[in-house]
């Protein structure tokens, strides 16, 4: 990976890019003493653990270990490889990358056939619709609901054969073993043994993953077959947690605009699309997840919930709602007519209509729940009014914003006759009780971290991390420690691999950048384990104390190691009452502990 690009010229793109402004892209940034902080774009959290340092050029979530330099922000963020990060942060610094990105790719990776079985599948799926009589059917079916032709094409929408094995031996016929596209999700295999297609005479979407691969199906039953909807199940390619249907083709628009629409299905996606709303993904049938919105917050701040209109949908809308919010987004919801759905919306009032009476005149959070909770209340009764006000003020509680607070309180207030400063005071109340129960749970968090780190963490740990942080800085000083270690390996395996690493990068006359070196560790682990020791660096010299005191504490824990197995030997020596071999290995533990102690003396 590392050796496909020359040293001098990542040194040259990665000179052209502050990891601030990448980073600033997808992720809002708040400086916090010689750092930058926001809410990860990795994990779910409410309270910020992502850290960039801009005078290392490397980010480190504290939370969920996430970390390393420009090239694998890009990486991790998009789902790239080195190559094709590398290949991006040229392209925007106008640096020439004399690099076949996908050949390179193609001869480094052996092809998936899970992929390639797909892709296969979804061009003959397709060519089946739009060029032969057997999906004529299939394509009428569509043009009469509006879809059109490019539609059609665009969404890569196709027809699977009434029939039993049609898949099965199309496939094999290409080399693909029925056991192993059962696997893929592509076949089936009945009780007796026997494969057969998993999609017959369904209207067939195909799902691609964020790059744009074939992934998974959902096929629309065109009789009264059920169900009515059904997709592939869950491979080593598709999880329906983290998928988002059109997020391949959304992504850019969601970008630009910083909005992402949440649809509840394929077809409301689509018949979005066609009205001009570009910017709309749907989830696999499943309720929104914590990995959805953190694909979602990557390109968005804010998400536009568009469901049906009927009780189910504004129920689930709700929720959904909630979860949003929490995730640290803004949220936004769509109310439709009672009984419409997007697509059948669009379909009677047009796409125009659709966008500024649907689309653009969503509610607000706070707005949506007044809408959701007054429904079936009777104000003339008072029991109902006051529920109404208490669940609004919770509600309004949960808003970062302070404007928007007032804002809402005012509403209540003339509404109901209420004393505006009242409805402040109850609410500042509840917004105390989310902040203790928030810093409660923040503390017993903290808490548990500290005992771990303390319990993991011991002296000779803390002692290796020193050493490959002095390292790091100092070539010179990595010799030196070289010769103090005289040979003996660190007692961390991953440390032990990083310092092999480091002087194999020096070796090849690399200079002394710890963001740099990250690139030539090809081992996720282990560029995490720099990252981490290179956060908490300070940027001053060590003295030759510390380096000596860190040095010891590497010996000391590799004397005592030695002594515990010799006094194992020597207790089985004894029950084996092979007294000679139990009076050698006496002697060799006086020496080690004669070691020890001049070990403590120096240190």
């Amino acid at each position: 990976m590392y050796q496909k690009i020359p040293e001098s010229t990542l040194n040259l793109i990665k000179s052209n890019h502050d990891i601030l402004d990448i980073v600033g892209e997808h992720v809002q940034l708040r400086k916090q003493g010689r750092n930058y902080f926001g809410l990860c774009p990795f994990h779910g959290e409410n309270s910020p653990s992502f850290s960039v340092a801009p005078d290392k050029q490397i980010f480190h979530c504290f939370g969920c270990g996430a970390g390393g330099n420009v090239f694998t922000f890009m990486m991790d963020i998009e789902g790239l490889t080195f190559l094709e990060a590398a290949k991006v942060l040229a392209d925007k610094a106008n640096i020439p990358l004399d690099v076949d990105v996908e050949t390179v790719a193609k001869n480094q990776q052996h092809y998936d056939p899970y992929f390639e079985a797909h892709e296969l599948m979804k061009k003959l799926y397709h060519h089946v619709l739009l060029n032969t009589t057997h999906g004529q059917e299939a394509l009428d079916y569509l043009l009469e609901r509006g879809f059109t032709e490019e539609i059609i094409k665009k969404f890569q929408l196709g027809y699977a054969f009434d029939s039993w094995d049609y898949a099965t031996n199309f496939l094999d016929k290409r080399g693909f073993k029925p056991a192993l596209m059962e696997q893929a999700g592509v076949l089936v295999q009945s009780e007796a043994g026997d494969f057969f297609d998993r999609f017959r005479n369904r209207v067939m979407f195909p799902i691609f993953d964020q790059k744009g691969k074939t992934i998974a199906f959902s096929g629309r039953a065109l009789g009264d077959e059920k169900p009515k909807y059904l997709n592939s199940p869950e491979t080593a390619i598709f999880n329906k947690r983290k998928t988002l249907y059109n997020f391949q083709h959304a992504r850019p628009h969601i970008r630009n605009s910083n909005i992402a629409i949440l649809f509840e299905g394929f077809a409301d996606v689509i018949a979005a699309d066609r009205a001009g709303v570009e910017n709309g993904v749907a989830t696999m049938g499943t309720a929104v997840t914590s990995e959805h919105l953190q694909v979602l917050k990557r390109t968005a701040s804010q998400v536009i919930i568009c469901f049906d209109g009927d009780n189910a949908g504004i129920e689930a809308a709700r929720k959904t709602a909630d979860i949003i919010l929490q995730a640290g987004l803004q949220v936004r919801v769509c109310t439709m007519p009672e009984g419409y759905d997007p697509d059948q919306y669009i379909k009677e009032y047009g796409g125009e209509k659709f966008r500024r009476e649907v689309i653009d005149a969503a509610h607000s959070f706070a707005s949506f729940k007044m809408f959701y909770h007054r429904r079936g209340r009777n104000f003339a009764i008072e029991a109902e009014k006051m529920s109404y006000i208490e669940l609004m003020l919770q509600e309004i509680a949960k808003l970062h914003d302070r404007v928007e607070r007032e804002f809402y309180l005012k509403q209540i207030s003339e509404e109901f006759g209420l004393l505006l400063q009242t409805l402040t005071g109850e609410t500042n109340k509840i917004m105390g009780q989310y902040k203790r129960k928030e810093n409660a749970d923040t503390e017993r968090l903290s808490a548990d971290i500290f005992v771990a780190e303390k319990k993991l963490k011991v002296g000779y740990q803390i002692a290796e991390e020193n050493l490959l942080s002095f390292m790091l800085h100092d070539r010179h000083m990595a010799e030196l420690i070289k010769e103090q270690l005289a040979g003996q390996p660190l007692n961390f395996p991953t440390h032990q691999a990083i310092l092999e690493m480091l002087f194999a990068y020096y070796d090849e006359g690399n200079q002394e950048d710890s963001s740099l070196f990250i690139n030539y560790l090809e081992d996720p682990q282990l560029r995490k384990i720099v990252t981490e020791i290179e956060m908490k660096a300070l940027q001053t010299s060590p003295s030759e104390k510390e380096v000596t005191d860190c040095i010891t504490q590497v010996h000391l824990y590799h004397l005592e190691k030695q002594r515990k197995q010799k006094e194992y030997e020597l207790g089985e020596a004894e029950r084996l009452l092979d007294f000679s071999l139990a009076q050698q290995i006496g002697k060799e533990i006086i020496e080690i502990k004669k070691k020890l102690g001049n070990s403590i003396r120096r240190g």
